[in-house]
């Protein structure tokens, strides 16, 4: 569908975690054939972290940046643990040691969270955890050809449009243990002039994500060719 969609009108593009691969892709900052290849391996990669490194991941729902500072901190005393995922405004996703982030979800209540809950995965993943899948990966960026972006991605470890090469590879990296700052690229990239998002893909989360994080902000949805042709104006 992202192919079907093209470039023409698109100004920035943006992917939500494993999604970035998908907007380096559309960006023709990677073909499609190395993009495949590189979420398979970054896939295995962060399996084995996981396995090598136990950890767990934990949605904490309704809580202030200042709250989550504390509660971290507090926290970890027990262990590894930070923000894995600033999905918008009071939906954050920590991850670290399996005692840490149980930690941090026992005490987010009196933090004044209105919901922590630990996730069901394999691992700890955008955290210090996955570490051990850096070297790799970087080895593997290495026999791919990354280009210079044609249109600038907002990419999640800095939050601000990128179109080097080298800053994409370095980025990518970095993604793996860092932070995926959503709201603040989704931020950016309203306060560089975008208001409308089409997200390409089954579902509609990044959609109300964006509509938490920009109130201004229009969104749709394309999935099907019958809707990048409607979405052109074609239909």
């Amino acid at each position: 569908a992202a192919t079907l969609l093209g470039r023409d009108g698109v100004s920035m593009a943006a992917g939500h975690s494993l999604g970035e691969y998908t907007a380096l892709c559309f960006a023709g900052a990677i073909s499609f054939e190395d993009a495949v290849r590189l979420v398979a391996k970054r896939g295995e990669l962060m399996q084995n972290a996981g396995q090598q490194n136990p950890g767990t991941m934990a949605a904490i729902i309704g809580m202030a940046d200042e709250a989550l500072d504390a509660l971290l901190q507090e926290a970890g005393a027990c262990g590894i643990v930070q923000a894995a995922n600033f999905n918008s405004p009071g939906q954050i996703v920590i991850s670290g040691d399996i005692d840490a982030v149980k930690r941090a979800v026992e005490l987010a209540p009196s933090k004044g969270a209105r919901m922590a809950k630990e996730l069901v995965v394999s691992g700890a993943f955008h955290s210090p955890l996955m570490k051990p899948a850096e070297k790799e990966l970087a080895e593997t960026l290495d026999t791919i050809s990354i280009r210079d972006a044609e249109i600038p991605v907002c990419m999640n470890v800095v939050a601000k449009p990128v179109t080097s090469a080298a800053e994409i590879r370095a980025n990518l990296i970095s993604q793996l243990t860092s932070s995926v700052l959503w709201s603040q690229s989704v931020q950016a990239m309203v306060d560089a002039g975008v208001t409308e998002f089409v997200e390409v893909g089954p579902q509609k989360v990044l959609q109300g994500l964006i509509k938490r994080i920009s109130k201004s902000a229009t969104c749709a949805g394309v999935d099907t060719a019958e809707q990048v042709a409607a979405a052109l104006g074609q239909a």
